[in-house]
Formats: structure tokens, C-alpha cells, sequence
């Protein structure tokens, strides 16, 4: 991820609510959850914004690819902010930038990348991306 100087460099914002769970032993939120909340950030924009049905829909995402840079940690009861950018879009996958930051803070205490290709659920080949998802991911492009 190019920039992680602030918010202004995304463009959709979820709030993310720490579970008692999150923290590890050495009392912060383990590194592997992190990917959780990318997964949750990138999944709820595409189901409100793009019309992406997880359930029913013939087209799907599989992740083939992420990564995580920490910059502070984070333990529970910690109220974050999942952000979203698009970092390059394809013909049938999307990589995405994702910060996530403590609610009203201006650094993100983690950024990292997450790419999608969008599947047919059927025969899970590569397909793509339906017209409404795409609309949806390019108000995101960076």
C-alpha cells in the first residue's frame, strides 16, 4: 500500500467492534484477526454497495491473496474503523487497500491488501466482474 498517511486516502468506512476473544495472550488483538476484519470490510461493501449475494448469486469472490503491515496494536474493548480503497481492478479480480484505524484516529494502527477474483460459483473458473460490483469498486479506485 502506497500511502498510509490518513483517512482521506479511502473511501468507505465500517465500524468495527473488538470482541474479548480478539486479544491474544500477550493482551492485543492477534495478528490473524486482523485478516477477519479485512475479510468483514471488503465483504459488507460489496453486499450494500455492489449487490454481491453471498447466498444465492452466481458470481462469488475468492481471496487469493493478503498481506498486513502492523503500525500499534490494538486490544479489546477497542472501537475501530475498517477502511476501504481499490487499489487495482481488473477484468475478474480486484485488489484492495485496507486500512484499519482506532475510531477518531488519524493513523491506521494496521494497512494491508486483499485481492478478490470473482468466480462463477458453479464451476468456480474466473468470470467478470458483474456491472453493479464493478460500478461499486470503481468509486473506490485510487
Amino acid at each position: 500500500m502506497s500511502d498510509i498517511s490518513g483517512r482521506d486516502n479511502f473511501g468507505f468506512f465500517l465500524p468495527i467492534t473488538t470482541r474479548w476473544m480478539d486479544n491474544d495472550l500477550y493482551g492485543h488483538v492477534n495478528n490473524v484477526t486482523y485478516y477477519s476484519y479485512f475479510d468483514t470490510v471488503a465483504n459488507t461493501y460489496l453486499i450494500e454497495e455492489g449487490g454481491l449475494d453471498i447466498h444465492n448469486g452466481d458470481t462469488i469472490g475468492f481471496v487469493v491473496n493478503s498481506q498486513c503491515n502492523y503500525h500499534s496494536a490494538i486490544a479489546y474493548p477497542d472501537q475501530l474503523e475498517g477502511a476501504l480503497r481499490v487499489n487495482r481492478l481488473g477484468n475478474s479480480s480486484v485488489e484492495y487497500g485496507i486500512g484499519i484505524f482506532k475510531a477518531g484516529e488519524e493513523k491506521p494502527s494496521a494497512t494491508g491488501t486483499f485481492t478478490h477474483v470473482f468466480v462463477m460459483r458453479d464451476t468456480q473458473r474466473p468470470t467478470p466482474i458483474p456491472d453493479k460490483i464493478r460500478a461499486a469498486l470503481e468509486k473506490l479506485a485510487v
